[in-house]
């Protein structure tokens, strides 16, 4: 097991109270594994994901329970300089914004170098040819004469394939991909998805892709983890999610996808928000907009992660109504 996350809780501190951002996530990925987290905005992935990196502004957000095991090491337990050195090394991550990511004042041969001259005591000549190799290896036609460009200079697309190059510099074991395709047109999100899958079977990388698109996953992710009002409401091997979805969430979410096969028929929607994560409503958070709730749906204790299946679990009390069983 490469990252064991356990009972991770994070709140955020602010004049009107407590924003419960994180509630209790637990996932694992495995060496050349791929683990997609799927949900709305505001459902808690990405404050999970600064949490893991250790990225999390603190304050207002700060950890207040859990367990974030890297090779069987609490990364949570590791003083400033270790943890970030781990960071550097052997974890890295690719955000979704990769415009404001970037410094628009360096160029991107800079940038990339400077991975190889803080981590690797490289000279400036040897960083810059290792920023070129690393342009050449993410497919950015006529690397050697753009390495001087700017950030602006640069595509969408091609920003972030400079942002892959930046996390896969140091070869780590372990990447982060923070919705890495949005603002992306359909043909260049394949393009990015499928260097990034190429990639991670070269070096035999973890990684976790969050991401709000069910269709962007489908081919690439082994598991997927569904993330409601801070919590994983769904774990399971993605063909089974797609296939037999076993939380009227997670449910929901597929139905919504628009299908070729239904053309003309209507797109549906889950009813209503997400819950503001100041109130969290009682028992299960999902039960407002919940097509099949119960009386015990609404009470606490919220429903308990139920083993559903191999490698499957389901945070719902009637998840077997869900699954067709």
């Amino acid at each position: 097991m490469l990252l064991d996350v356990q009972d991770l809780h994070v709140d955020f501190r602010t004049r009107d109270g407590v924003v419960n951002a994180v509630n209790g996530a637990g996932f694992s990925v495995d060496e050349g594994e791929t683990l997609a987290v799927l949900g709305e905005s505001g459902s808690g992935k990405s404050v999970t994901a600064q949490a893991v990196m250790g990225i999390l502004d603190t304050p207002p957000g700060r950890i207040t329970h859990g367990r974030v095991l890297f090779r069987g090491r609490d990364l949570l337990t590791l003083g400033r300089e270790e943890r970030r050195r781990i960071r550097g090394e052997r974890m890295a991550m690719i955000f979704q914004d990769a415009l404001s990511s970037l410094n628009p004042v360096l160029s991107v041969g800079y940038q990339l170098g400077e991975m190889f001259r803080v981590h690797r005591d490289a000279s400036r000549k040897e960083a810059k040819a290792r920023a070129v190799e690393l342009m050449d290896r993410v497919r950015i036609p006529a690397a050697r004469e753009r390495v001087n460009d700017y950030p602006h200079q640069f595509s969408g697309g091609m920003r972030q394939r400079i942002m892959i190059a930046m996390a896969l510099a140091l070869e780590p074991e372990l990447v982060i991909a923070d919705e890495p395709t949005t603002a992306l047109d359909v043909t260049v999100q394949a393009q990015v998805m499928d260097l990034l899958a190429e990639l991670q079977r070269e070096y035999r990388m973890g990684l976790i892709l969050i991401t709000h698109d069910l269709g962007v996953v489908a081919d690439v992710a082994d598991k997927i983890a569904v993330m409601y009002a801070g919590r994983i409401v769904e774990h399971a091997p993605v063909h089974d999610v797609y296939k037999r979805p076993a939380h009227p969430y997670t449910k929901g979410l597929l139905e919504s996808i628009p299908r070729l096969d239904h053309k003309g028929g209507e797109l549906l929607a889950i009813k209503g928000l997400p819950p503001n994560l100041l109130h969290i409503p009682a028992g299960c958070p999902f039960h407002p907009r919940c097509p099949q709730v119960r009386e015990v749906c609404r009470h606490d204790p919220r429903p308990p992660l139920y083993e559903v299946g191999e490698g499957r679990s389901s945070a719902c009390h009637f998840w077997k109504e869900t699954i067709g069983e």
